[in-house]
């Protein structure tokens, strides 16, 4: 680390101020840029594979920042599938001091690309499609044979390039752009199905990070399975009392007499729970009993199936002591015309109607921010709650 040579190159070319802080890399973000700028100086695409939370972003900006600096004709474009990530990677160049243009639409991507500025942008891959087409591989001939005029060298950055982008939407950036270099940043393993597309759409592998490695290095932390299995048959009280038996091993008798004092008549109450109850039930109990999770320094996420199973559980939660201490995150915004006020009955609703009265009521008193719709000003609130501030809090509202 401390030959002179590589020392002044650590100094000029992977120093970063992330929101003020001063970063450098670690060995696998080091080489991995390294192996990129071998590949960019050549004009070679590739994937760069390096597992989850291992800092994927700052090898962007630095191999970003590389490219404008030492390429003065270069243009980087970073595409990503998802609003979220897309913020995200405007959010990370920003405060790393790298102007991005985040561009609006398809149209303004490539009229951004057709001019000399801005060097550096960012958009969400669907952009480069187009919903109306019946014939794909017409569609594509006819990209090829009429590509996007753009100035400069373009580099694409790929986030999670191991899913759409593998696809048909990927073939439209390559048509569209052909004359482009693709890297692809992954931190996931490619599915067989996906590897060969993804291969032959960026090339090989530029340099991995595996998970195994991460955890060696402690860059990561190690993944710990618990298999759970919710009873669908808790009817009697022999079953609940060795269900209770099995959540409190770790404790001694005074504890576990505390928390019988605390759940009171659990045989009543489990017994003619539907799944869904004793799903959340669970999920409380362990909050009792988890010492991460009972000191109130911690949170969890409950992943469910639907948007609609979603919203059920956070209406179950209301109804425990969870109640303030939960939010909601979905792809779904309320809007009037989503739903049919049509009743399915006397006194019910229907799934869409129970969706956006769920949301109704938790966004009743959140005020917007400029710009946003009330939805992403709840939810921009509640994942920098759950990031920043692990303890268990209230939900974001005015």
């Amino acid at each position: 680390m401390c030959r002179k040579d590589r020392l002044i190159e650590l100094m000029h070319d992977f120093v970063l101020f992330d929101g003020g802080v001063k970063k450098l890399p670690r060995a696998h973000q080091y080489f991995g840029v390294k192996a990129a700028q071998t590949h960019a100086r050549q004009k070679k695409g590739g994937i760069i594979w390096h597992t989850q939370g291992s800092g994927k972003s700052i090898v962007m900006v630095l191999l970003a920042r590389w490219i404008l600096e030492n390429n003065p004709n270069a243009r980087v474009a970073i595409v990503t599938d998802r609003d979220e990530l897309d913020k995200q990677i405007e959010r990370v160049f920003t405060e790393a001091g790298e102007p991005i243009k985040r561009t609006s639409s398809g149209r303004d991507l490539m009229t951004q690309l057709g001019q000399a500025t801005p060097r550096l942008l960012c958009s969400l891959v669907h952009k480069f499609g187009r919903k109306d087409v019946d014939d794909f591989d017409a569609f594509i001939k006819e990209l090829e044979a009429q590509p996007s005029p753009t100035v400069g060298e373009v580099f694409v950055f790929v986030d999670e390039c191991h899913r759409t982008q593998s696809g048909k939407l990927h073939r439209v950036m390559k048509a569209r752009i052909p004359n482009a270099v693709f890297i692809g940043f992954t931190g996931t393993p490619l599915l067989k199905q996906d590897a060969q597309t993804s291969l032959e759409v960026f090339g090989g592998y530029i340099h991995t990070y595996k998970f195994s490695e991460g955890v060696e290095d402690g860059v990561v932390l190690d993944l710990v399975y618990e298999a759970r299995d919710i009873d669908q048959r808790l009817g009697s009280g022999e079953k609940i009392d060795a269900w209770f038996e099995a959540k409190t091993k770790g404790l001694n008798d005074w504890q576990k007499e505390e928390l019988k004092k605390q759940w009171g008549t659990m045989q009543h109450v489990l017994s003619s729970r539907s799944r869904m109850e004793r799903v959340v039930a669970d999920i409380v109990f362990d909050f009792s009993v988890k010492p991460r999770l009972s000191s109130e320094r911690g949170n969890a996420l409950l992943v469910a199936s639907s948007i609609y199973e979603a919203c059920k559980y956070f209406t179950l939660f209301q109804k425990t002591p969870f109640k303030g201490k939960c939010a909601v995150v979905t792809s779904y915004n309320p809007l009037a015309k989503d739903v049919t006020l049509e009743e399915t009955g006397a006194n019910t609703e229907t799934d869409k109607q129970f969706i956006y009265n769920t949301y109704a009521e938790l966004l009743k008193d959140v005020e917007a921010t400029p710009g946003t719709t009330k939805t992403e000003t709840y939810e921009d609130c509640a994942k920098a709650l759950f990031t920043r501030e692990p303890a268990m809090r209230h939900p974001p509202s005015n």
